[in-house]
């Protein structure tokens, strides 16, 4: 037996590839749901910040995170690209930095399974607007009726505030644009160079409303902490993982995983926040998940 074939020490695994091994160990409707758990949990931590930080200094550290993290990841490179390229990338990033800071808005003003279910209209309208089946019409009756439901029409005081609503509204539009804009992006943008440029772009949009709304409280070492991990949890550990999931499944099986979040929502909402919600409340969400299952599984 010669020396080469004798058995020496095993080489240690780089960090990367123990991560691969972790995620192979978990089927992708798993990896899918533990990134739904990830954003809500992440969503439950930034809403319980806004008693020490208004939402745009909350949205503020998140964003920095992600685009902190994505910048090292993926440096963007703007040599050889276009005007045009530029221009996408650029309306990716206000995009994404609106879509923030409108859901946060909401979330200050609304319980969170309330929020996510109004603002998933955006990629519901998204998946019917790229279907013409008539069958998709009763998905689009179901959303509207979820949305009624949960409308303040009585005079009474409520939760549910009409100021939560629209800012709930303007988050899903901005979504059904992150969405369009992104497959743009996509083709003019290696790898994730697009996403880090969107961030940095969203950071820039973000930073002196959430500096000047946050003030010399960002720099308390415990918000500042807090801050960081809701942007761990629901920018870039999800993200990662969404990946991965797609890597292994079909899209139209991942969009169909993804319509559970409103209901994750209200589950973490309930077990983080406490937030209890009414049965026209559950009832709101179930139609705005079925309209959304429904509406992916016609879409191609």
């Amino acid at each position: 037996m010669t020396a080469e074939a004798l058995p020496g020490p095993a080489e240690p695994r780089r960090p990367g590839a123990l991560l691969r091994a972790a995620s192979d160990a978990i089927p992708p409707s798993g990896l899918v749901l533990l990134a739904i758990l990830s954003v809500q949990v992440g969503a439950g931590f930034a809403k319980d910040l806004f008693s020490q930080l208004p939402p745009s200094a909350v949205v503020f550290l998140r964003i920095a995170t992600g685009a902190l993290i994505m910048g090292v990841i993926a440096r963007p490179r703007l040599r050889g690209l276009t005007r045009t390229d530029l221009a996408a990338g650029a309306a990716f990033g206000l995009t994404l930095g609106l879509m923030n800071l409108s859901f946060y808005e909401a979330l200050a003003r609304l319980p969170m399974g309330i929020a996510v279910a109004i603002e998933f209209l955006g990629p519901l309208g998204v998946a019917v607007a790229a279907s013409r089946r008539r069958l998709d019409l009763l998905w689009v009756v179901l959303a509207a009726s979820g949305v009624v439901l949960l409308a303040p029409w009585g005079t009474s005081a409520s939760r549910i505030s009409w100021a939560g609503i629209a800012f709930a509204l303007v988050a899903a539009a901005c979504w059904a644009g992150y969405i369009l804009l992104a497959a743009s992006v996509g083709r003019r943008f290696p790898g994730a160079t697009g996403l880090s440029l969107a961030m940095i772009v969203s950071f820039v949009l973000i930073a002196p409303f959430g500096i000047a709304s946050g003030g010399a409280d960002l720099l308390r070492p415990e918000l500042l902490l807090i801050g960081v991990g809701v942007g761990l949890l629901s920018s870039v550990i999800p993200y990662s993982i969404e990946l991965e999931a797609l890597r292994r499944m079909p899209k139209r099986v991942f969009g169909i995983l993804m319509s559970l979040e409103p209901a994750a929502a209200a589950l973490v909402g309930l077990l983080v926040l406490g937030e209890v919600l009414q049965v026209r409340e559950w009832a709101a969400i179930g139609c705005v998940v079925i309209a959304s299952v429904g509406a992916t599984r016609g879409s191609r």
